[in-house]
């Protein structure tokens, strides 16, 4: 597995994408990549990633190559679910599209782990937003113009190609290609915002998808946590949620528990949770909402196997945790979605 041994990375596919639009452009993608220190014929493995201060390079040479503002949109617009691995599948197989978003969200590391993605709900809409790259000086636009186009272009394939925001947001000056991005989104563009966003109907991205498929997005899922765990090692994050869910069906760890399944003390796992902006308490329960999610729609389930599974010492418990997190019960839940 190509992985940094310290730094930020990002998916070697990535890399494979830039390559492909820079030969719809008639540019040899070879001595950029070599400038960048990228090798070429690497960039399709399930391992293979790069610095992406490499990858910053590449994007920032693609676009001079290519010698066209809006690369990154035409990037973007080449993207296919099998470049994010287990991700893109388990997108494709999502019940609605919030739970396609929430899966980018929760799964950004496989693309990049300098990935800064966020879902935030007003009133009646939700934007997805794409910050600037965490830690990453002098960053790319074009880089980020081909997630939001991509993520849009993953939407499309899922839901339609009649799908489009209500609005989108750049954090760039108009280019003297807007004609070009305007048409791929199809709503009105804002640009010099303050950030890049999306941003859907509540409606849109609650309607159920016609191909949804609750155990082929489980096993994606999967599939992308092994994956996380075998090349995040240094994301506490990851570890700790590992290791909730291997306990679960004990009861409910504590920190202390998990603090000794990673031999660390209690002090050290509480300061790097810190450090990742998170805590104990959070995780445990994003997991076991996760995972509650999950269970819910196997109807061969029972609520108290789920309670089990859970570490709920009771099903009152579980129910009352539910609600918090759905606004309904387990059973209707399981009758309405």
């Amino acid at each position: 597995m190509t992985t940094p041994s310290a730094g930020y990375s990002t998916l070697g596919s990535v890399a494979a994408l830039i390559a492909q639009t820079l030969h719809s452009y008639d540019c040899d993608p070879a001595p950029l990549f070599k400038a960048a220190g990228i090798k070429l014929e690497q960039t399709s493995g399930d391992g293979i990633r790069y610095p992406v201060e490499s990858m910053q390079q590449l994007w920032r040479m693609a676009v001079e190559a290519s010698a066209d503002p809006c690369f990154g949109f035409v990037a973007g617009e080449q993207l296919q679910p099998a470049a994010l691995h287990g991700l893109g599948f388990s997108w494709l197989a999502s019940d609605t599209l919030r739970d396609a978003l929430q899966r980018l969200v929760r799964f950004s590391r496989l693309i990049s782990t300098a990935a800064n993605i966020e879902l935030e709900d007003s009133a009646d809409a939700t934007k997805l937003l794409l910050m600037p790259p965490a830690g990453v000086k002098d960053f790319v636009h074009a880089s980020i113009d081909a997630g939001l186009t991509g993520f849009l272009h993953m939407c499309r394939i899922t839901a339609g190609n009649e799908l489009n925001p209500s609005r989108v947001t750049l954090n760039r000056n108009k280019p003297e290609c807007a004609k070009k991005i305007e048409a791929f989104f199809r709503c009105p563009v804002q640009y010099d915002a303050d950030n890049y966003s999306l941003c859907f109907s509540k409606q849109l991205l609650d309607a159920p998808l016609v191909n949804a498929n609750h155990e082929l997005a489980r096993i994606n899922d999967q599939a992308v946590i092994d994956y996380l765990a075998r090349f995040d090692r240094d994301s506490i994050t990851m570890q700790v949620r590992s290791s909730i869910i291997e306990r679960l069906h004990d009861g409910t760890p504590n920190q202390e528990t998990i603090a000794d399944s990673l031999h660390v003390s209690l002090r050290s796992l509480q300061r790097m949770l810190n450090k990742e902006e998170t805590n104990y308490k959070t995780l445990l329960e994003s997991t076991r909402q996760e995972l509650a999610l999950h269970y819910i729609r196997e109807t061969y389930r029972s609520l108290g196997e789920i309670t089990y599974l859970l570490g709920f010492s009771e099903p009152s418990n579980f129910t009352r945790a539910f609600k918090r997190w759905t606004g309904k019960t387990p059973a209707e839940y399981r009758e309405h979605g």
